[in-house]
């Protein structure tokens, strides 16, 4: 009797045990951050100098600042000491002289003078001081001359970090009650800056990165020669049908639709509470997928036949996927619902076009096979190399990883992590809001530090190794990949930033140009786990 069809639903309890499926990691250089990228490109992304100047809240007596005026000569020239401090970040201490203060306080003045409507003078007209003091109100004139002095002083204050202060990461320290205080009783200013600067990346050694000893471990599973079969394997058994066995017990090859129950066994003696997520009906159990459930599952089974049920102790191993089952002692039940066995169609030059459309013989389909799984085997050795490269590179950098830089990266792969998410599951706007708050945010950030420190250094010493090497790679393929990339954004209508795109493409040529560098120089060793 044929069957030509089963439902399957596999239970969480017979999920493929992790060390069964382990591949290699694919490998790609991650997504920069937009600071990171012109760190290692040598650009500019210091104190802006365009023509507006704001200063915004970040933190509670803290301002932001977001660009300045271009440098504009003063009357006396500022006082500017540079201090180090902790994640590449330094801190300005300027001092304005009374000169420079009292010719802001003039110009403030001036403009007052200008706009105000003060009554009983005409617009634009000179207004005694004390009479436009006093309607202006004297603190009202004080911060606004304290914001000009700012206005005028920090592009000068700022060239000290020109070329070094990263984007977006400066601000002015000093609280703003603080500058008042001084201004009133010393008619000076006294503030303190402080800016997140490019990263030095400092090498163990000299040469640490050249001829590196690298150890690639490789799953067993990517053979190309053995994953070919398992391949011609797999097709030849979707051409089977599946018939009832009638007349004995299950076998390896046969198919089983089971009902599952299970319970842990309590060492204290203590009452077995039930496993629900062992508990499963209808579960359609190949015997041929037997290495990859609970060790000793299919040797528990095996006999079984329609209509039995067998009772048996098993334990979950250390290495199960699911924690909370690590170590459990369990007891099992397994009915047997259904009993298949396949019928294959015979192995040979007839099926051929049915194996791998296209071929006509045995031997095509089998020489095809294995050169898809060489070009795999390839890909998974090169990814896994680079990954080993990688990790070797964090280990032979120091790399004091500014916050600002930390931050921006670290938020970029949590929006790219979310996007994922919502790609997969919908999202309504309560699960979407409380998945980007600052709490959320700030709580990847701290549990990814690590992954996102050492990502950060990865990219830093690749782009420090392309400069030392002078390598280089085709402008025309710059342009090809930039306009590849440009036509993507246009085909799903999605905006883009034209200079952000060059930039991210070469951040990838020149990972790509380090790599095979990197390789053509290590020394790699393959070992299979």
């Amino acid at each position: 009797m044929e069957l030509c069809s089963i439902s399957s639903s596999s239970p969480p309890i017979l999920q493929i045990s992790s060390s069964k499926l382990k591949t290699a990691t694919c490998f790609s250089l991650p997504k920069l951050s937009t600071s990171l990228a012109k760190i290692n490109n040598n650009k500019k992304q210091c104190f802006s100098s365009t023509p507006t100047f704001t200063l915004s809240p970040k933190k509670k007596n803290t301002l932001v600042v977001r660009c300045a005026v271009a440098n504009e000569p003063l009357p006396a020239e500022i006082h500017v000491t540079e201090s180090p401090e902790p994640n590449s970040r330094v801190r300005l201490n300027v001092e304005v002289p009374r000169a420079v203060c009292e010719d802001s306080y003039q110009r403030v003045l001036n403009e007052f003078m200008k706009h105000a409507k003060v009554p009983g003078f005409r617009p634009g007209k000179n207004v005694p001081e004390n009479i436009l003091v006093n309607y202006v109100g004297r603190q009202n004139v004080q911060k606004a001359v304290i914001e000009s002095i700012l206005k005028r002083t920090l592009p000068h204050a700022m060239s000290s970090v020109d070329g070094r202060a990263l984007k977006d990461s400066v601000h002015i320290a000093t609280k703003f009650s603080e500058m008042e205080k001084t201004f009133t009783s010393l008619n000076k200013l006294v503030y303190d800056v402080v800016a997140d600067v490019a990263p030095e990346v400092k090498w163990v050694s000299e040469d640490a990165y050249k001829n590196m000893k690298i150890v690639v471990e490789i799953d067993s599973d990517i053979d190309a020669q053995r994953t070919s079969e398992e391949e011609l394997r797999r097709r030849h058994k979707s051409l089977s049908v599946l018939r009832i066995v009638t007349n004995r017990g299950l076998q390896i090859g046969d198919v089983a639709v089971l009902d599952i129950s299970a319970s842990t066994i309590e060492q204290d003696g203590s009452s077995a509470q039930r496993i629900p997520s062992a508990e499963t009906t209808g579960f359609n159990f190949d015997t041929e997928d037997g290495d990859k459930v609970l060790p000793g599952f299919l040797d528990s089974i095996f006999g079984i036949q329609r209509g039995e049920t067998k009772s048996f102790p098993l334990v979950f191993p250390e290495s199960w996927n699911q924690e909370n089952l690590r170590g459990v002692h369990a007891q099992f039940t397994v009915e047997c619902k259904e009993l298949f066995y396949r019928d294959f169609p015979e192995l040979g030059d007839s099926i051929a076009d049915k194996l791998l459309p296209g071929c006509s013989t045995l031997e095509e389909v089998k020489k095809a096979l294995l050169q898809r799984c060489l070009e795999v085997e390839k890909t998974a050795k090169e990814q896994a190399t680079d990954n080993a490269i990688l990790d070797q590179l964090t280990k032979l950098v120091e790399v004091d990883v500014p916050q600002s830089l930390f931050e921006e990266q670290g938020r970029q792969f949590y929006g790219a992590k979310l996007l994922e998410l919502q790609g997969s599951v919908k999202l309504n706007e309560n699960q979407l809001a409380s998945l980007t708050s600052p709490k959320a945010v700030n709580e990847y950030l701290e549990g990814q530090k690590e992954n996102i420190i050492n990502v950060i250094k990865q990219n830093l010493a690749v782009g420090d190794i392309f400069k030392r090497e002078n390598l280089q790679f085709p402008t025309e393929e710059l342009v090809k990949e930039v306009e590849n990339s440009i036509a993507e954004f246009k085909r799903q209508n999605q905006e883009y930033d034209e200079e952000r795109v060059k930039d991210q493409v070469e951040d990838i040529l020149e990972g790509a140009k380090v790599l095979e560098w990197l390789r053509e120089h290590a020394d790699v060793e393959y070992i299979c786990r």
